[in-house]
């Protein structure tokens, strides 16, 4: 077990999940349990399985929470391009948020290797 809170790639995914709900506080109101939600959810997700697998006991186990983050941030990663694509969001805004998400799938893989071989040995 580890202290998420030091680990860089949970920083930015935390980082990553204010600047959704900062930026989601101006999509449409009838948007709130689609896009919205499903946006806010989804990067939450990423954050919350770094957390849940550096409370696991086992590299495996903390492998496999990196594995389902990763998929989150794919999941992130779309619900993005639909709010480029509905004008929610500007393609700054979007560019900034995307290249956020780029770096903490980066990091995750990463990590995820990291852990995946120090398992193995």
């Amino acid at each position: 077990m580890q202290d998420y809170r030091k680990l860089l790639v949970w920083q930015k995914a935390h980082k990553l999940v204010i600047d959704i709900y900062v930026i989601t506080k101006g999509f449409p109101k009838d948007e709130l349990y689609g896009v919205t939600s499903q946006l806010r959810r989804a990067a939450v997700s990423i954050a919350a399985n770094i957390v849940e697998g550096a409370g696991r006991k086992t590299k495996p186990d903390f492998a496999r929470f990196l594995t389902m983050s990763l998929g989150s941030t794919n999941e992130v990663e779309y619900f993005l391009v639909l709010s480029k694509d509905l004008d929610y969001l500007k393609s700054e805004k979007y560019e900034l948020l995307n290249n956020q998400l780029i770096e903490v799938r980066k990091m995750l893989l990463s990590l995820e290797r990291t852990i995946s071989s120090d398992s193995d040995s």
